[in-house]
């Protein structure tokens, strides 16, 4: 038998187990948010203009080739524009970010202010960020509640090494550190 250490004890001592289709919906989101992220903000040219959204939904799919993937809620106004671009750019914001991320939240000033320039598939770019991927779009899948986007990454952007992301847990945003040691 495998011994747990005691602070693996009293955290599963602690835990409680509920099926998702039938506890309220705070609780699983709750468990999702266990799980830090990092925070993004995807771009494309909408029918309207240049338009973002701030996501944590972002990751890699392959290397080979380079596709990564996202999730617009179906729920959202921008939904179906970003489901419709041919190009889309995904900016992984750094931890001194957090207006930035703000700007492309339901509401926020999204491209207001900011001078934007654009890919040569025509996705806004927006400055500063500690990378971005600019992704052709590959394949959308539905997915529940969400679209599953799939881009194949044309060109990537990477800042410093000492930029560090913006990261999203439990409902909250924060910086991560990494521990050189």
């Amino acid at each position: 038998m495998t011994r747990l250490p005691p602070e693996t004890r009293d955290r599963l001592a602690d835990a409680i187990t509920f099926h998702p289709a039938n506890a309220e919906a705070r609780l699983f989101r709750e468990a999702l948010g266990r799980f830090a992220t990092g925070v993004t903000v995807v771009t494309a040219q909408g029918p309207e203009g240049p338009m973002g959204m701030t996501v944590n939904s972002f990751t890699s799919v392959s290397l080979d080739p380079p596709l990564v993937l996202w999730c617009p809620a179906r729920s959202s106004s921008r939904h179906d524009a970003f489901v419709a671009a041919r190009a889309w750019s995904v900016h992984v914001l750094g931890a001194e970010q957090l207006e930035m991320c703000l700007r492309f939240t339901r509401g926020g000033a999204q491209f207001s202010g900011l001078d934007a320039r654009a890919t040569d598939d025509g996705a806004p770019i927006l400055p500063g960020v500690a990378a971005r991927f600019d992704c052709r779009a590959h394949a959308s899948h539905p997915g529940g509640d969400h679209t599953v986007l799939i881009g194949q990454v044309a060109r990537v952007t990477v800042a410093g090494p000492d930029d560090h992301p913006l990261v999203f847990a439990a409902g909250r945003f924060g910086a991560f550190q990494p521990d050189i040691g």
